[in-house]
Formats: structure tokens, sequence, C-alpha cells
């Protein structure tokens, strides 16, 4: 096994940039884009490192699901010393102005399914006091202008075919509640719950708060940033593998890129 020396400052100002997404079709280009690019194997995980538009970083595949995002997030943390911590891909829609093809961008993440009630209050990790972590306000201001600046063109990035297909038609991207869980939201019942237990949240997904919960334990920045697939109702499932591969795919890595090239000193 290749393993780096364990970093204890996580959070120095020279450490790469760690980007985690959870499926491979959300990392794949990037890792062509990669220069100097190695893959170091830690238990059933490659990290790829490498410099991406001047900038050091590490890619990796983390897989669905919070336990498995965290696990990830630890490593890169602990093994890396990531500077900040970055991850992209995929969530459903709540709020009713957030549309298929938007972008929505953390400002603060909870964990949906975690209720230690009546021992600790419901959402609130248990022995932390927190239930809503803070993305870290620069960082997720520079991702929600590089998403604008990439939303901006949408037909350029996409083309007509694409957004006829999904529906889309004039891209926002906005900022706000992300909440996650451990189960795949696809039905209008188990999305209204939410809408009316959490009405500030903007999208739901299944890794971005277990990640922002290894960041704040150990000071890194964090944020998410999510392509809106579908509006976590009955049809949730329709064309998920094609919006991957056609948009979520596309956004992802020039929003990255676009991030990278001007504001990543800003993490």
């Amino acid at each position: 096994m290749n393993t780096p020396s364990p970093n204890q400052n996580a959070s120095s100002s020279g450490g790469p940039i760690g980007i985690v997404a959870a499926l491979h079709e959300e990392i794949n280009e990037l890792l062509t884009l990669l220069s100097g690019a190695r893959a170091v194997h830690i238990g059933s995980r490659d990290f790829w490192t490498g410099e991406l538009d001047g900038q050091a970083v590490v890619v990796v595949l983390s897989r669905v699901g919070k336990v498995a995002a965290a696990s990830t997030a630890t490593l890169l943390v602990a093994q890396f010393g990531v500077r900040a911590v970055v991850f992209a891909g995929v969530a459903g829609a709540l709020a009713p102005g957030v549309a298929v093809g938007d972008v929505v961008v953390s400002s603060e993440l909870l964990q949906h399914d975690v209720d230690a009630s009546p021992l600790f209050p419901r959402w609130e990790i248990p022995l932390t006091g927190v239930a809503r972590f803070q993305a870290d306000a620069a960082l997720a201001q520079g991702l929600l202008e590089s998403a604008r600046a990439v939303l901006a063109d949408p037909l350029g990035l996409l083309g007509q075919p694409v957004m006829e297909a999904f529906g889309i038609a004039a891209p926002q991207a906005h900022a706000g509640l992300i909440i996650s869980g451990d189960r795949f939201v696809s039905t209008s019942a188990e999305s209204a719950t939410l809408r009316a237990a959490l009405p500030d949240a903007l999208a739901v997904e299944m890794e971005g708060a277990a990640v922002a919960q290894i960041c704040h334990e150990w000071g890194v920045p964090f944020a998410a940033i999510r392509t809106i697939s579908d509006r976590a109702d009955d049809a949730a499932s329709v064309d998920f593998a094609q919006f991957i591969a056609e948009v979520d795919s596309r956004y992802s890595v020039a929003i990255l890129r676009q991030w990278l090239s001007g504001a990543a000193q800003a993490a």
C-alpha cells in the first residue's frame, strides 16, 4: 500500500485541495485533466494527486452515503493535509424556486436522518452541540461566483438537445442549506415531509453534511456544490444516469476549473 505520512497540520495553507464526488462519472473527466497524476491506494480507495489549473489537488471517489463520505474525508485530512475540501455531485431539489439544472452551493449542511431525542435535540450530532455545520464562507462564495459564471452560458456548455431533454432553460445558482441522509429521496411524500420539517432546505443528497462534520472537527474549510438532477419526488430516478453524464459532470468540471483558476486562494 502506497500511503503518505500522516499530516497533523491538516489546515496548512500549503496543502492540496481535496475534491470529492460519490460517483465515478463525476470524477472521470477531472482525472483526465490532472497533470502529474499519481494514484495513492488506501483501503479500498484511490486518491489521485496532481495539479489542476495551477493548484495542487487530491481527487477521490467517496462512493455513496454518509459513512463512505466521512471515511474518505477523514483520510483526505489526516493523510494528505488538505487545506480545503469541496464535494461535487447531484442533489434533489426541495425549495420551490430550485429547478432541474440549477446549482446549489452550501451555506450550511445538516443530517436530516439524525434524531437522538430526547437525549439531544433533533438533528444535533450528539456530543458536538451542532446540528447545522457552516460551510466556509469564502470558499462557498468563490464557488457560488464560479457557478454563476458557468451558468451564464448553459447553451455553450450543454448544447440545445441536452437542455431540451431535461427541460433546462435559464439555470440559476443558489446558496443555502443542503441536507443529507442515508436514503435516496424519491417520492413526493418524502420530500413534502422534509420541506415541512426543514422549510429553508434547498436540496437533499446523501453525503455532504457528513463531510462537513469531519471538516468541522478538523478545522478544514469545506463547501459542497450540487447540481439539481430532480425534484426529489416520484420522478427522481428518471434518466438519472444520463443526467449525470450529460449535465452534472460538465457542470462540476467547469465550475471547479473556474474556481481553481481564479479563486482557490480564498480557501
